[in-house]
């Protein structure tokens, strides 16, 4: 039936879609506050990283000034790193200058940030802006000057280094990591031509400046970690229980999407699927299926993230549906779960500040040999991305090492997500293998001490027959 909207109906319907939203509002609970004072408290962030961890590391790998053009939806990996959480995506060109004229000789002065383009990012950046005069206003506000545009860019760019004259420029190009390779072709032709030779032949690629930026993480930013920690342990012990599952009713898809409508019902969000999975005594997973229907003695696994704050957690945990005439788990799958923590145990060990991914790796699968635990290692960094910037150690099909990736170093205040799986004959499954992969996050602090993010599943979670 076609209904005509009149201005007086459609007046009506916005009226009651807001007081809909206010009731909405007021029984919605959000575990890490409103957006607004997020925001403040991402800020606060942001500009101490801008001001301890940046020119730490500049000085860390000898960069006196490094160069960060992109445009809009095409931006650098490293820029949701160093703009405000109000920020969505570069300013037409935006280009980042950061100048440390200490590096190369003797002083205090605090590193130059400037922005080409855009904004200051709540102070955080010098932002430089064009000496035209706007044409007209912009959303009925007049701005006292235009944007920087285009060539303009390039030739207020070239002003500034030389008037700086450093004797190199760091650009993000790399053939190892994508974290620093964020300068496209387009812009390092473009920044190429205006700049001339001159200055072109100062460019050099240092991938640990923008790869240590992106991992490195703040204390407080960890305080807040160990709070999604708990948020993701509270939706897997729900989703893994008789609340969402009854066996032989319930599909895996079902319990994966109970998961991915609670994020979104908390107003949080998520950076992959997650994805459910089964393992059946006498059943092959061809057999099974993809989406099968979850029965009594089944073991299940969940791989889950969320997202809040810009950072990402990434877990994986075991559970296990009784059987009617079970009261507890049986003791083979117990010892398959006991095994992956070995396996746990072992890693965390061998990560240490200052060794590489592969370093870690082999020393790790030598002491799984040793303790005769069939498992692989693949375990990687975590933070502002899911898969962080760092060392990977190990990559499921890689167990002999990964090349570049591998060969980066562990640093302090970064963070892993601590990924991995032991395959164990299970007894009372009539020697079948039984895989317990484990995924959990885990911190390294200041020191470069190590410990997890919240805690570590030592238990199945259990899936009990409704009463």
């Amino acid at each position: 039936m076609h209904v005509t909207r009149t201005p007086a109906l459609v007046a009506t319907l916005l009226v009651s879609i807001a007081h809909a939203a206010t009731a909405q509002q007021i029984q919605t609970y959000r575990p890490f506050g409103d957006l607004r004072s997020q925001a403040a408290e991402q800020q606060g962030w942001l500009e101490k990283r801008m001001n301890t961890v940046l020119p730490a590391l500049m000085k860390k790998h000898g960069v006196e000034m490094w160069v960060v053009p992109m445009r809009e939806y095409n931006e650098d990996p490293v820029f949701s790193s160093m703009v405000s959480p109000t920020t969505f995506a570069a300013r037409r060109r935006t280009i980042y200058v950061f100048y440390d004229a200490c590096v190369t000789r003797r002083c205090t002065n605090p590193i130059e940030k400037l922005a080409l383009g855009g904004t200051s990012q709540g102070g955080v950046f010098t932002a430089v802006r064009s000496t035209k005069a706007p044409s007209g206003p912009a959303g009925g506000k007049q701005q006292a000057q235009a944007e920087l545009w285009g060539d303009e860019q390039w030739k207020v760019l070239k002003g500034v280094i030389e008037e700086r004259n450093p004797k190199s420029i760091n650009i993000d190009v790399s053939t190892t990591f994508a974290f620093s390779d964020g300068l496209s072709a387009g812009e390092l032709e473009g920044m190429s031509k205006a700049l001339g030779a001159k200055w072109t032949s100062k460019f050099k690629r240092v991938d640990g400046l923008a790869l240590d930026f992106i991992g490195t993480r703040l204390p407080e930013e960890t305080t807040r970690y160990r709070d999604l920690q708990r948020v993701v342990w509270g939706i897997i012990d729900t989703a893994f229980s008789n609340v969402v599952i009854t066996p032989g009713v319930t599909r895996t898809d079902d319990v994966v999407w109970y998961m991915r409508q609670k994020v979104n019902d908390l107003g949080l969000g998520t950076w992959f699927h997650p994805s459910v999975e089964v393992q059946r005594k006498g059943a092959t997973d061809a057999q099974l299926g993809e989406n099968p229907i979850i029965q009594k003695g089944d073991v299940l696994h969940c791989d889950f993230g969320i997202t809040a704050l810009r950072l990402n957690t990434d877990t994986q945990h075991m559970a296990y549906v009784l059987k009617d005439d079970e009261n507890e788990i049986p003791v083979g799958l117990r010892s398959a779960l006991a095994n992956s923590n070995k396996v746990q145990d072992i890693v965390m060990a061998e990560i240490r500040v200052g060794r590489t991914g592969n370093e870690i790796l082999k020393s790790a699968k030598a002491k799984m040999k040793e303790a005769e635990i069939d498992g692989t290692v693949y375990t990687h960094p975590i933070g502002m991305h899911g898969h962080g910037a760092g060392p990977l150690i190990g990559l499921w099909d890689y167990q002999d090492g990964v090349p570049g990736r591998g060969d980066a170093k562990v640093i302090p205040s970064m963070w892993f997500s601590i990924e991995l799986q032991a395959s164990t004959a299970v007894a009372e499954w009539g020697g079948q293998v039984v895989r317990s992969a484990q995924e959990e996050d885990a911190v390294i602090d200041a020191n470069g001490k190590i410990d997890w993010a919240l805690q570590r599943q030592t238990q199945f979670h259990i899936v009990r027959p409704k009463q």
